[in-house]
């Protein structure tokens, strides 16, 4: 089955910088565009970040447009989302999923970010 398997969160001072995984099985990983997706306390799931299968297209949320980058290795079908220069308000859940408005596959229990001194 379907297994999003998320790691690489923690706690760090604004300013500081994360490298979170996500380890996916069960489907063609590297036929499938992906998204970072992050929900924080009392917010709704918001999408932060996009990458096509093949890596050449990304997107980002304009919150952390500048600071967050994505990436991916199909061989090794693992995600990742590198942020830097990390604020308050990046606290949150992260979790990763297909690129989708509202068809998804189970999600995985995602990686604690917490930005804080």
């Amino acid at each position: 089955q379907v297994q999003f398997v998320e790691s690489g969160g923690g706690l760090v001072q604004p300013g500081g910088s994360l490298n979170v995984s996500c380890a996916a099985s069960g489907f063609d990983f590297s036929n499938t565009g992906l998204s970072w997706y992050r929900q924080a306390p009392e917010e709704e799931r918001e999408r932060v970040a996009t990458i096509s299968k093949r890596g050449g297209i990304t997107w980002y949320a304009d919150s952390v447009k500048g600071r967050f980058t994505i990436s991916r290795d199909n061989a090794k079908t693992t995600m990742y989302l590198q942020m830097n220069s990390l604020k308050p308000e990046d606290t949150a859940i992260y979790y990763c999923n297909v690129a989708s408005d509202n068809n998804y596959f189970t999600w995985g229990q995602g990686t604690q970010v917490t930005v804080s001194h």
